[in-house]
C-alpha cells in the first residue's frame, strides 16, 4: 500500500483504475477498501479512484491519544490531494468520511467536480449519542468480541495492538464538540450533490439527510429502504446504481468544473504550481457513461 506525506502524515491509500479522479473517504473505526468494496471494481472501470486511510486508522499512522478532530481531517484531504496532484475531484464519504467531505465542500466547492454523502447529519443527536454509546471499547471488549477482534485486525499492524481502544473514545468525544455545519455553510456548496441515508440509520433519520438535500443549491436524496447505517454494504446494488445514474445526469457540469480554478489574483506561487503540476486527465468525466453502454 503506497504513502504520501501529507499534512505531516504519511497517508497511506490505495488506487485503482484511469480515467477522470474520484478520492473515496471511509467511516469512522473503519478502512476504505472495506466500505467501499462493492463500489472500487465498478468506479475503477471508468475513474481514477483514490481510496486514502485516515489517521489512525488502518495504514495512516497517529496516536489518538495525541487528539481526533474532524478540521483535521478536513486538513489531511487537502494535504492529501495537493500531494497526489488533483487540483479538481470527485468526493465520496461514508459517515465519518461524508463530515470531512461536507466540510471540505464548504469550505473548497471550487475543487470538486462531484459530491456524495452517505450516512451524515450536520445536527448533534442522535449521532453523538449513538456513537457515545457504540464506541465504548469496554462494551465492544465484553458484549461484541468479533467486532473487537475486527478492529484489532484492521488496525493493530500499523497502529500498535489495542491502538483502537484509544480511537473509538477520541472519535465519540469529538462527534460530541465539533462545531457544526450551518445552513449557510451548506448553501455554498454549489455544485452535483448527491445524500444517502439508510431509512433505518440510527446516526442519521431520514428527515436530516432530506434537510441537507435541500439546503445544498444542487441536492439530490436516495432513501435506501430496509436499511441502517452502512449503505455501502447493506444496499450495494441500489447505491451503485444510484451513484451511475447520478453520474450520468451530472457529467456536463462535472466536465466544466474539471477545469482548474483562475489563480488568485496576486499569483500565489503555491496555488499556480499546483495547477501546473496536476496530472493530465485519462479520459473524461464521461467514461463512466460509456462503460454503463458497452
Amino acid at each position: 500500500m503506497p504513502t504520501v506525506l501529507a499534512n505531516g502524515l504519511d497517508i497511506a491509500y490505495d488506487v485503482h483504475g484511469a480515467g477522470p479522479p474520484v478520492v473515496l473517504l471511509h467511516g469512522a473505526t473503519s478502512a476504505g477498501r472495506e466500505d467501499f468494496a462493492a463500489q472500487i471494481p465498478l468506479l475503477a472501470r471508468a475513474f481514477l479512484v483514490h481510496v486514502p486511510d485516515a489517521r489512525g486508522h488502518a495504514g495512516t499512522r497517529w496516536d489518538a491519544a495525541d487528539g481526533f478532530r474532524y478540521d483535521w481531517l478536513v486538513e489531511d484531504l487537502e494535504g492529501f490531494v495537493n500531494a497526489i496532484g488533483l487540483t479538481t475531484f470527485h468526493l465520496v464519504g461514508f459517515s465519518m468520511g461524508a463530515m470531512t467531505a461536507l466540510q471540505f465542500a464548504a469550505r473548497h466547492p471550487e475543487r470538486l467536480r462531484t459530491l456524495a454523502v452517505v450516512g451524515i447529519t450536520t445536527q448533534r443527536e442522535p449521532r453523538a449519542s449513538v456513537a457515545r454509546r457504540l464506541m465504548d471499547p469496554a462494551r465492544v471488549g465484553r458484549e461484541d468480541p468479533a467486532w473487537a477482534a475486527e478492529l484489532g485486525r484492521r488496525h493493530d499492524p500499523v497502529q500498535g495492538e489495542g491502538a483502537w481502544r484509544r480511537l473509538l473514545p477520541a472519535i465519540a468525544a469529538d462527534v460530541a464538540a465539533q462545531p457544526l455545519l450551518a445552513p449557510r455553510d451548506l448553501r455554498r456548496i454549489e455544485l452535483p450533490a448527491l445524500v444517502v441515508c439508510g431509512d433505518r440509520d440510527p446516526f442519521v433519520p431520514v428527515d436530516h439527510a432530506w434537510g441537507i438535500s435541500r439546503l445544498l443549491p444542487d441536492g439530490r436524496l436516495l432513501v435506501a429502504p430496509d436499511c441502517g447505517h452502512v449503505v455501502t454494504v447493506r444496499r450495494a446494488g441500489l447505491f451503485n446504481e444510484a451513484l451511475a445514474g447520478f453520474y450520468r445526469s451530472t457529467e456536463a457540469t462535472a466536465r466544466a468544473r474539471a477545469r482548474p480554478p483562475d489563480p488568485p489574483p496576486d499569483g500565489d506561487p503555491g496555488s499556480l504550481a499546483l495547477a501546473a503540476n496536476a496530472p493530465r486527465r485519462t479520459g473524461t468525466d464521461a467514461g463512466w457513461l460509456d462503460e454503463r453502454r458497452r
